[in-house]
């Protein structure tokens, strides 16, 4: 997309007019979050600096939604101050996307992905657990997983602390002090029912990344169809419509018409229950696909896979370890589901998907 700023004034003020038309009241709101998420970074600093510039030819609308998406600059943070970390940047990926809309257009774009990975956590040489998460902060990480696991008092039961990566993921060594060891064996000893105790590190990562069925038949949502179940989602959550606090997870033929549905206040057995119940029928997923109101992280992409079931569909973004997987097993992935668009994923080895009828 060309940093020309006519376009980009026309194209902002086209989004803010569309969705002042849908979203009458909530048209600036809609348009930031349009634009943060759908465009690209480039196109997202070139129009900041032009709005810096004083922004002329921008419509009242498109003008509040971008200063709302661009404030001032904060004061840069010295180290040592509590600020974020300096390798801030490990926690981010660019990834291709199609972005497709109801009236049938589409367009590339690159979006930045927070990136998922394995970090095998040991203590005083004994495995203890895999946890999926950004790589970045670990040291943070070891002292408050330490504290929340009950194995320490005080930041001086730590002696050390080591993060070594691995092709697979990463594997923090935590040393505790002589008189935590025994709270170390009595707590793995208490944990064997995870897939993660008396492992070492790199084991751990294996077990925790393990080949995935491949689909027989890879499925291709259209646009329309996936519109169609959207559209369609608010009526098969009324336990959310009574709380707001309740994940739903859908499952939808090729035309978009939802077969089953299954709520639950968690993401991942919302999903295992459409899956049970999908099982229990005896109804195939051939050619459609699964809706859930969530994000997608990998262990979502996991579930469809070992279910047969061929796409994905989330309402908000995945991570990099659920593109990497789905990429991996053929599941289509698509995410960031609205009314107004869905982002399909253009990672190599992942189905194609087709936008139109």
């Amino acid at each position: 997309m060309s940093g020309d700023p006519r376009k980009l004034i026309r194209m902002a003020n086209q989004i803010a007019a569309e969705l002042s038309s849908q979203r009458p009241g909530e048209a600036v709101e809609a348009t930031r979050e349009h634009l943060r998420q759908f465009w690209d970074p480039k196109m997202r600093a070139d129009i900041a600096a032009f709005l810096a510039a004083g922004g002329e030819g921008l419509s009242p609308t498109a003008h509040a939604a971008i200063a709302d998406l661009f404030p001032a600059p904060a004061p840069a943070v010295q180290e040592g101050s509590g600020g974020r970390s300096s390798d801030e940047a490990a926690a981010l990926v660019a990834v291709p996307f199609r972005v497709v809309r109801p009236d049938g257009s589409a367009e590339g774009l690159r979006r930045q992905i927070a990136v998922e990975q394995p970090v095998a956590v040991e203590f005083n040489g004994l495995g203890y657990a895999v946890m999926m998460m950004s790589p970045v902060d670990l040291v943070d990480f070891a002292y408050g997983f330490a504290l929340s696991e009950r194995l320490i008092d005080r930041p001086e039961d730590i002696l050390e602390v080591g993060a070594h990566t691995s092709p697979l993921g990463t594997i923090l060594r935590i040393t505790l002090t002589q008189e935590r060891r025994e709270r170390i064996v009595d707590r793995v000893r208490h944990r064997v029912t995870e897939s993660s105790c008396g492992l070492c590190g790199i084991e751990n990562l294996e077990q925790a990344l393990r080949p995935l069925p491949v689909a027989s038949t890879p499925a291709r949502p259209t646009g329309p169809a996936v519109f169609r179940a959207l559209a369609a989602m608010r009526s098969f959550q009324p336990l959310n419509a009574e709380t707001g606090a309740v994940h739903a997870a859908l499952a939808c033929d090729a035309d978009g018409a939802v077969l089953l549905a299954r709520e639950d206040v968690g993401r991942h057995t919302a999903f295992d229950k459409l899956i049970g119940a999908m099982l229990r029928e005896g109804r195939p997923w051939t050619g459609g696909f699964a809706l859930l109101s969530s994000r997608c992280s990998y262990d979502l992409v996991e579930k469809a896979a070992l279910a047969g079931c061929p796409a994905l569909v989330t309402v908000s973004a995945p991570t990099s370890l659920a593109l990497t997987r789905a990429a991996e097993a053929g599941v289509a992935l698509l995410s960031l589901a609205r009314s107004d668009a869905v982002l399909f994923a253009e990672v190599e080895g992942a189905p194609d998907a087709d936008d139109s009828d």
